[in-house]
């Protein structure tokens, strides 16, 4: 499932976010749960929750029906240079 995920993430994910200098990781798929973590300007980026919700939960939900949840476990007050 994960490389099934980092495929889609690269072609489809990863290229907008670079746009904004920020980048995604792949965390953890455990019981039908992703694990995700923003990285470079999407950490601490105000916008972060919008793009995870209007972005990538759009694209993963159409693909990956059996994902029941996104959580997001980014330390976004440690990031050094968000996105504003």
């Amino acid at each position: 499932m994960m490389r099934r995920l980092e495929k889609i993430f690269d072609k489809q994910v990863r290229p907008v976010l670079a746009q904004h200098g920020g980048d995604i990781e792949l965390v953890d798929y455990d019981n039908d749960i992703l694990y995700v973590s923003f990285k470079g300007g999407c950490q601490g980026c105000s916008s972060a929750s919008a793009t995870l919700r209007d972005g990538v939960e759009k694209i993963l939900r159409e693909k990956f029906p059996e994902i029941e949840k996104i959580v997001d476990v980014t330390s976004h007050a440690d990031g050094e240079n968000p996105y504003m």
